[in-house]
């Protein structure tokens, strides 16, 4: 757990006076106990399945992992709290999963798994996984990760701090700043800044729109045109 200074934006944790224990965990409570984050780390022994069976679904018809905690402690078992020092990144939000993104990438190393036709220009750090192909008059720019059997370009420009996922496809397109997951395609002359595109998700041209800057947050198993 880790101290916030929002605590009503987290699940809570309660402790002991003395702070050694956990005496209840709180999903996201309007009148917190504390501001102490649970950080969503656990570990549980075997007592976790003796209290299992007496959990019920929340209103919103989940098993919670705060309700888990709350049952074992007013099961009579101990729970341990542990202090995080370093830094932690909450990514309820687009906007937290894209800063979490830049927080990944400032950290990659360049690997070289990857096919760079004629005309095409990889510069900074950049990995790119096997089976990618990186067509001519295409710039990849890192820090920026593409993932394995990737298709970009021809006329692509992707990075500084883009991740795309496997068996991507981008052409024409300008991406930056972006999260593009596993088995999408981009296929339009657009950019798109700080946007995150789900699984299996189609961006396609549709004719008679100038090439603009965009910004989405799209779902799995999306088709949009633009």
């Amino acid at each position: 757990m880790m101290l916030v200074s929002e605590p009503g934006r987290y699940d809570i944790a309660e402790l002991s006076p003395d702070g050694k224990k956990v005496l209840r965990a709180f999903e996201k409570p309007k009148e917190p106990k504390s501001n102490l984050a649970v950080i969503g780390v656990y570990a549980f022994n075997s007592s976790f399945f003796k209290v299992y069976p007496k959990l019920r679904p929340s209103w919103r018809n989940e098993m919670e992992i705060t309700d888990a905690i709350s049952l074992l402690t007013d099961s009579g078992y101990k729970v341990v709290p542990h202090h995080v020092e370093g830094w932690w990144k909450d990514t309820g939000k687009p906007e937290d999963i894209l800063e979490a993104n830049h927080l990944v990438l400032d950290g990659i190393q360049s690997v070289n798994e990857r096919k760079v036709e004629d005309g095409a220009t990889v510069v900074g750090r950049v990995k790119i996984g096997k089976g990618t192909v990186i067509f001519g008059r295409s710039v990849v720019k890192g820090p920026s990760i593409i993932g394995e059997n990737c298709k970009i370009g021809p006329s692509a420009h992707i990075g500084p701090y883009t991740a795309i996922g496997d068996r991507c496809q981008v052409a024409k397109a300008e991406v930056d700043d972006s999260i593009v997951k596993d088995g999408s395609t981009i296929n339009v002359e657009r950019k798109f800044v700080r946007s995150m595109i789900g699984k299996e998700s189609q961006i396609l041209s549709a004719n008679g729109f100038l090439p603009k800057g965009e910004r989405l947050v799209v779902g799995e198993n999306t088709t949009i045109h633009l």
